[in-house]
């Protein structure tokens, strides 16, 4: 649908930027590209690459040139994804976006669902994909990848007490004020811990945030970029965050008393 100027927008929220991080998805992105393009065609779509060596750049770049509503970012190298998420949500607001999006290039997150989560925005400030809420759904994941979200999720909703089933997802769909109100110019995590800081901070700003069911399907081609790493990140970084968070209640009680 488009407003009296002619710019493409979903109802009153504004254009929307669907952000797609990539690092060596070259076998992905085409696909991933014209799935979002046919669920939500009134999107815009920014691809933010991390100097792939596969030539996923080289794809994206030749996509938008096809394509007026698809952009590149070039970034200089595999810097992770939170950092290229913050890059985009950056080049986003500079543009004038009204809703940038979070989604992954590997087709686990279904664009055919996207416009669910734009409808849900309508309503609220921060629109999370959750696996974890009835209706919500895993296809062809192994069993430990599955403990590892669920607890990774749980444990973080239990030690920061947040009202979020699914605090790691990476499908999510933010208002632009919602962004510019969470401080990214403070944000260092990564991976995991990056979707859980986000959250975190909306949800303490005071903005509403709610969860959509979603199906999330395994990647059919390519690697997975989850590592050791980055579950020890976030678990180190989580647990300092409830730490420090519950010392400084107490603190705050024991002052005003």
């Amino acid at each position: 649908m488009s407003d009296d100027g002619g710019q493409r927008t979903f109802g009153p929220l504004g254009t929307v930027l669907v952000i797609i991080p990539t690092y060596n998805e070259a076998e992905n992105i085409k696909p991933i590209v014209e799935r979002v393009r046919t669920a939500v065609p009134e999107a815009d779509i920014l691809v933010a690459d991390d100097n792939s060596p596969d030539g996923t750049g080289k794809i994206a770049d030749e996509l938008a040139a096809e394509d007026k509503q698809v952009h590149v970012l070039h970034r200089k190298g595999k810097e992770g994804l939170g950092a290229a998420y913050l890059a985009g949500f950056r080049w986003g607001i500079e543009h004038d976006y009204g809703v940038l999006v979070e989604m992954d290039a590997d087709g686990s997150h279904q664009p055919e669902e996207l416009p669910r989560l734009l409808i849900a925005l309508r309503n609220a400030d921060l629109v999370l994909g959750s696996r974890w809420v009835p209706g919500g759904r895993v296809v062809n994941w192994p069993k430990h990848r599955e403990f590892l979200s669920r607890g990774g999720s749980t444990y973080s909703r239990l030690l920061l007490d947040v009202p979020v089933r699914d605090v790691t997802g990476g499908f999510r769909a933010f208002r632009r004020e919602t962004l510019e109100g969470l401080g990214m110019d403070a944000v260092a995590s990564q991976g995991y811990c990056f979707q859980v800081d986000l959250a975190w901070r909306a949800i303490k700003a005071g903005f509403t945030v709610v969860e959509v069911p979603i199906t999330f399907v395994e990647r059919e081609r390519g690697d997975s970029k989850m590592s050791r790493d980055i579950v020890a990140e976030a678990l180190w970084r989580v647990t300092s965050w409830g730490v420090s968070s519950r010392v400084n209640k107490v603190l705050g009680r024991e002052q005003s008393s």
